[in-house]
């Protein structure tokens, strides 16, 4: 049984190298970008949880960075469980090309935002709502943001025991400022998880994100972990 459980393993891991490889190899000479993305939850009590988070984003496969993301907050559930109130810091930084240029320059970003997330369940599908409000502080500029995500996960087999089982991911997230233009963007996911237990998964998926008048693409690599 653990030879079984070990070539699982082996097998899961070249599958996926062998999802992401061609996915690089294009990206070399593309626009496809690459967010290598951590998210965490720990649990202080029944009630009470604190959220890290760590992204890091490519303009490439990986090594020629976009942004670097790193966001905490302190949370408060209720209702069973399936309602989550947070108040949370992040920090952003941004190397942004000049235009015509391969010359970069740096942006820092500090943000404090609320969010409110609410979980539902139909069957089988999980449906995950949550709201967010954005004050950014950006150089000398200050900007408010709302941000709306809706997300889809859809069990799809078992493997082994019940804590182990492949799944569906998918989501929309709307990006509105409260000045014009209204519109920021709007980022439209799609990818497969393995839940490698009930505190870690592992995610691999395509993203979308639309612009006004660009867009882009990009492959997401997520580790989510709750201890």
């Amino acid at each position: 049984m653990r030879r079984i459980k070990s070539n699982f393993k082996i097998s899961l891991v070249a599958l996926t190298l062998g999802l992401m490889l061609p996915f690089f190899a294009q990206a070399q000479d593309s626009n496809l970008g690459n967010w290598l993305i951590y998210i965490g939850n720990k649990k202080i009590d029944q009630q009470w949880n604190i959220h890290h988070e760590i992204q890091y984003r490519n303009y490439n496969a990986i090594g020629d960075l976009e942004q670097l993301l790193l966001r905490t907050g302190l949370g408060y559930t209720f209702n069973e469980d399936n309602n989550n109130f947070l108040i949370g810091y992040g920090y952003i930084l941004s190397k942004n090309y000049l235009v015509d240029s391969d010359d970069k320059i740096s942006i820092n970003e500090h943000r404090i935002f609320q969010q409110f997330t609410s979980k539902q369940k139909l069957g089988i599908l999980n449906i995950n709502h949550r709201y967010r409000f954005e004050q950014r502080f950006i150089k000398e500029e200050y900007k408010m943001r709302f941000r709306y995500f809706l997300g889809l996960n859809i069990p799809l087999m078992k493997v082994h025991d019940n804590n182990k089982n492949f799944y569906i991911s998918a989501y929309n997230e709307i990006f509105l400022n409260t000045e014009s233009a209204i519109f920021d963007r709007n980022r439209l996911y799609g990818g497969v998880g393995y839940q490698l237990n009930k505190n870690v998964k592992l995610e691999l998926g395509y993203m979308n994100q639309f612009f006004e008048t660009k867009s882009r693409d990009q492959i997401n690599i997520i580790t989510f972990i709750n201890f």
